[in-house]
Order: C-alpha cells, then structure tokens, then sequence
C-alpha cells in the first residue's frame, strides 16, 4: 500500500474538476445554443432544423429530383416535330430526281405533233427518263421481229448524241449541254418506234415500207430540228439542223427495215 500511495502522490495534479463539465467543452460557451440548456427547458415550440452557427457556410440546398434522372437544364423540342417539319419542306423525291411527268407529256405530244410550238423553256431540260424510255422499246418491238439490236440502238445513240451536240454548239451563240441534245434526240426517236412496230406486222422492205420509212425520217428529223431551234433561239436554220438529224435517224430506220 506504501507504493501505491507514493504513486498517488507523485500523479500529475491537475485543476480540472468534475463541477466543470457542466460547462461547454473546449471553451464554446454560447449561451444562446439551444442544444447547451438543460432538460426541461428546451423550448420544443421551435421548428427542428440545422442552423449553422455565424461565420461558418450555409448548407446547400436539398436535391429534389429523383435518383439516377437528372432534371435536364434545356428541354429539346421533341423528334417528332423537328422531323415533320424538315419532311414538309422537301420536295418530291420524282421531282429530286429530274423527272417530271408533266414534261414528260409535253414533250411527247411536242413530238407527236410536228406543227405545234415548241415550248423551249421545258425542252432545254436534261431529262433523260423518257429517252430511256424509248429506247428500250425500240429495241423491244425490233426483238419482236427476231432482230436483237440493243447494243447498235445504244451505240449508235450515244455517237448521234455526240456529233450533235458538236454540232450545235458550233452553230448556236448561246451553246447546249450535252443531256439536252440527248434528250431531245430521244423523245424524237418515238416515230421510229411506230415504223418498227409496224415492221412486226408487214415487211417494210416493199414500195409501202419504203414511203412508210421517208415519212418517218422526216417527221423525227422535222421534230427535232423543231426543238433545237425554239430551244437555242436558231432562227432560221432549222433546215441546216435537220439535215443531221435525218441521217441519224436514217441509220435507225434501216436498222428497222433490214
């Protein structure tokens, strides 16, 4: 017992009682805490909340929105909207791809009908339906004959197409692309293909055939001589372009009677 009191006597001595827990620890001594006054003088009439004491940073305010959806800042209009409108300012996809039936028409009938005007804002359009068109009949009604000529109609087209189109540019001021001499060379060939339908039922190669074949060479001749004149403001020279139009249609013409 001796040892433990000279242990007890030789601890530190400190002045720190147990009266001094009734005051704040570590020298917070706000009065004003309403967490520091004793039980039963509480006042619970006040709301319950954190209030951050001065000098410190108030606390952000609490998220609202739900777990793993964020509330977008910019709301887009919706896809359904956006794409009805872009759909309604697009043209066709006929017209998108440069064939007009409406042309189409005139053009034929402009054809067909070898005395009537030419309207030469429609004919100096590239379109190139309507020739394809015809080509591929011709070739058709000359299959139904026994005669398989696609590759000489395609061939001798395209070298048509090409000296023509030299051709014009030469003598024209204003000059021609080369669709529209295509185009135009293509709708003409429609006369052909009435002779080498006809050329399914009877020979071609008698005294008939043969005034039938002139007719049909001149009114495909007259008709795009008709075109490119009112097309490229050539007055007065239809007769110079007709002339190389009666030859290349000349080849096709006998290409349909022999």
């Amino acid at each position: 017992m001796s040892g433990f009191d000279n242990f007890n006597t030789d601890f530190y001595q400190s002045s720190y009682s147990v009266d001094d827990q009734n005051q704040g620890g570590y020298g917070y001594t706000n009065t004003d805490d309403p967490y520091n006054k004793p039980y039963g003088q509480y006042d619970y009439s006040q709301p319950m909340g954190y209030s951050a004491p001065p000098g410190m940073m108030q606390p952000q305010q609490p998220y609202t929105g739900q777990i793993y959806q964020p509330t977008p800042a910019f709301t887009p209009a919706s896809s359904q909207s956006m794409y009805s409108s872009s759909f309604e300012d697009e043209p066709p996809l006929l017209e998108e791809l440069g064939i007009n039936f409406d042309h189409i028409w005139q053009k034929t009938l402009t054809v067909l009908h070898p005395l009537k005007a030419a309207d030469g804002s429609i004919m100096n359009e590239t379109d190139l339906a309507g020739p394809m068109v015809f080509c591929l009949a011709f070739g058709a009604t000359l299959l139904l004959t026994g005669k398989i000529q696609f590759g000489y109609v395609y061939g001798i087209s395209a070298i048509g197409c090409l000296g023509m189109y030299c051709l014009l540019n030469l003598m024209s001021m204003t000059g021609v692309s080369f669709g529209c001499v295509a185009s135009v060379l293509g709708y003409c060939l429609l006369p052909m293909i009435i002779l080498s339908s006809f050329g399914v039922l009877f020979s071609l190669q008698g005294m008939l055939g043969i005034i039938l074949t002139a007719a049909i060479i001149g009114w495909c001749s007259f008709s795009a001589s008709k075109i490119f004149i009112s097309a490229l403001a050539m007055d007065g020279q239809q007769l110079l372009v007709a002339y190389p139009c009666a030859l290349l249609y000349g080849v096709f013409a006998l290409i349909s009677v022999f």
